[in-house]
């Protein structure tokens, strides 16, 4: 079948938005080499070859595009990465003039008269797949330390907190390494999130409530990012941020094996200028909704403590709050 890059219904050329998605996914940019029916295009160690689309018998209208765009066309379609164009107008009512009464949302398509309809398109809504992310903070390191004891030494009182982009209020946080001197904090703790997700556009799909006086839940379509945050825990005035990260789950930087070789470079310069203020020895998890009630596991190291079984972390005598266990202090000055 012979696609026109009109099929895109996009503002975009095929080959523009085939950058677009390579960008987005955290691929290499697309290379295209040769010419006619030998063109290829390679995407992520992949191989497209506009043969394999297009018979050779067939000419080419003009009017469907160079052969780089007709093979992006292609490999979009191949990826199931071709967006849809919408146009957005607002409504509006006599009755009540300057007030807006809604919007429409229309898609419109306009062939050549000389030309056949191309079979229609299937427009049912797309579906979200559940999934399940599963996360272990196992230890800090280098953690900058912002408070002083009463010996002049300076320290922190370690937790983590975790949540994705646009669901602050679902956050998990760890418990808290005491008086950490080093900036090492062992925590062994497992967070778990549901979420659905929306494969064909990579977004995160939730339903909230707009305000405290909103009926009904809005779908809401986010990105996919995960907000780390290091605090040092106070008791009676609200917890020092120390620092903080995002990661997006669709392009992840490359991890390393120990937490010297962990540095700022392994992230773009999207984020301006940054202060390395610590590290989080982070593993992560993205199970089916299916994998994950067969592996079921707990929160933090509670039951089913499995997948793996997380043990207490290994902490200094002196890790704990004074204030909860005053008799602990004397048990290790004597």
């Amino acid at each position: 079948a012979v696609v026109s890059t009109q099929s895109t219904g996009d503002h975009l050329k095929p080959i523009a938005i085939l950058k677009r998605v390579c960008v987005l996914r955290g691929w290499p940019q697309p290379v295209f080499k040769g010419k006619g029916s030998t063109l290829r295009c390679y995407v992520n160690n992949a191989e497209y070859k506009l043969k394999y689309f297009e018979s050779s018998k067939i000419e080419m209208d003009s009017k469907l595009g160079s052969d780089e765009h007709r093979l992006s066309l292609y490999v979009l379609h191949e990826l199931g990465a071709v967006p849809e164009h919408f146009e957005s107008r607002t409504l509006y009512n006599d009755d009540c003039p300057g007030i807006p009464q809604g919007k429409l949302h229309l898609w419109v398509d306009i062939f050549p008269y000389d030309r056949n309809l191309p079979p229609p398109i299937d427009i049912r809504p797309r579906q979200t797949e559940a999934f399940v992310l599963r996360l272990i903070v196992w230890d800090t390191h280098d953690v900058i330390l912002a408070d002083e004891n009463i010996m002049g030494e300076k320290m922190s009182d370690i937790f983590v907190k975790i949540y994705m982009e646009g669901l602050e209020k679902y956050s998990q946080e760890t418990d808290v390494h005491f008086r950490s001197l080093t900036g090492e904090g062992n925590f062994n703790w497992r967070m778990c999130y549901d979420f659905d997700y929306l494969k064909p556009e990579q977004k995160v799909v939730s339903f909230q409530r707009k305000n405290f006086f909103s009926l009904d839940k809005e779908e809401e379509r986010l990105e996919p990012i995960l907000h780390m945050q290091v605090y040092d825990y106070d008791t009676f005035s609200s917890n020092d941020l120390i620092g903080w990260c995002e990661l997006s789950l669709v392009s992840l930087p490359p991890p390393t094996k120990t937490s010297k070789e962990c540095k700022l470079d392994i992230f773009d310069d999207s984020m301006g200028e940054q202060e390395l203020t610590g590290k989080v020895d982070l593993e992560i998890e993205i199970l089916t909704g299916e994998d994950a009630e067969e592996k079921p596991a707990g929160q933090g190291r509670n039951s089913p403590n499995q997948y793996p079984t997380l043990e207490p972390p290994n902490r200094p005598m002196t890790s704990f709050n004074f204030l909860f266990n005053p008799l602990k202090i004397f048990k290790i000055l004597i």
